[in-house]
């Protein structure tokens, strides 16, 4: 009798300590087995932390820009991924000379040419695409457009990159001269992206071509009568954090003082992987040509979206006018 009763007892106290255990190993399932803290319909909602967004990137778009300046000013913004141009109000209808700004076109048209003849950039000639492209050296530059045609090389840019409002200069005694190239600021941007998609220099060369363009030298200080100089204007307006989003801006100066209007000659052209900016001025020589680099680093200043440190309420440390 005794036997019985021990072994009734026992079933009893298993099946009340299984009724016991699901509770205790439910909970313990449904906090993942760590031990936590079970919410229950009674009990506070998980905390889950805020969604870090990041700032967008600064760029150059669309905007107004406010830049006054002692004489012609015109400028033009086109984005790469939709082909669109902005710009001031006579960017399309009026040209000013391209000065030292082409000789990104008679590099580039000279190295295409080059690869479709099958013949290898020989050391001589790649240093004279240097000289040209980084010291902006008149030579070189005269060297490489008598190898591709002269005029007949400014005319095939003008078919071959799709320019709308572009001429051969007509200063008498420079009539069709590469630097008097009369040129829009849209058309400018037309150019840039001749050669950022490859269709000036072709596949081969691109890559060369815009690479000599982040290694321009010289400070305004530095410019002489027939090379050097060239760094400065857009490359001055933009904030580090778009040169280290965008990687090295390739860009190239035309600078003159022409005596037959007394007035400085500058065209600015800068080529990122998403943007091509064209500035053009014209203004009295007495002036300086710091002059005319500053109307080209406020242009680009004033383009930049957002502005640096706008969130923070921290002013722009560029520097410019904006």
């Amino acid at each position: 009798m005794r036997p019985r009763v021990v072994m009734v007892l026992a079933i009893a106290a298993l099946l009340l300590g299984g009724v016991l255990l699901v509770p205790a190993a439910y909970a313990k399932m449904s906090d993942g087995g760590d031990g936590g803290t079970v919410a229950t319909a009674a009990g506070p909602a998980p905390t889950i932390p805020p969604k870090v967004v990041e700032p967008p990137q600064p760029t150059l778009a669309a905007q107004p820009v406010s830049v006054k300046v002692d004489g012609f000013y015109s400028w033009a913004l086109m984005d790469l991924k939709s082909g669109k141009i902005s710009g001031s109000k006579n960017s399309a209808s009026q040209t000013s000379s391209t000065e030292s700004m082409i000789k990104t076109w008679i590099v580039a048209d000279y190295l295409r040419q080059l690869d479709e003849s099958g013949k290898p950039l020989t050391s001589t000639y790649k240093e004279q695409i240097q000289r040209a492209i980084r010291n902006s050296d008149d030579d070189a530059a005269g060297t490489l457009n008598k190898l591709g045609g002269g005029t007949t090389q400014t005319k095939r840019m003008i078919s071959w990159c799709g320019l709308k409002n572009t001429h051969l200069g007509t200063v008498d005694g420079y009539e069709g001269w590469w630097s008097f190239t009369e040129m829009s600021a849209q058309d400018v941007t037309r150019l840039g992206k001749c050669i950022q998609s490859g269709k000036a220099a072709g596949k081969k060369y691109t890559p060369l071509v815009l690479s000599e363009m982040t290694k321009v030298e010289g400070k305004v200080s530095q410019q002489g009568k027939s090379s050097g100089g060239g760094r400065w204007g857009v490359i001055d307006g933009l904030p580090k954090e778009i040169v280290s989003k965008e990687g090295p801006i390739s860009f190239k100066n035309g600078w003159t003082p022409l005596v037959y209007d007394n007035d400085w000659h500058i065209s600015c052209l800068a080529i990122s992987k998403d943007w091509v900016l064209a500035v053009q001025t014209r203004y009295p020589i007495s002036n300086g040509l710091a002059y005319g680099a500053k109307v080209c680093q406020d242009t680009a200043t004033q383009l930049v979206t957002p502005k640096v440190g706008a969130a923070l309420k921290i002013p722009s440390a560029s520097g410019s006018k904006g």
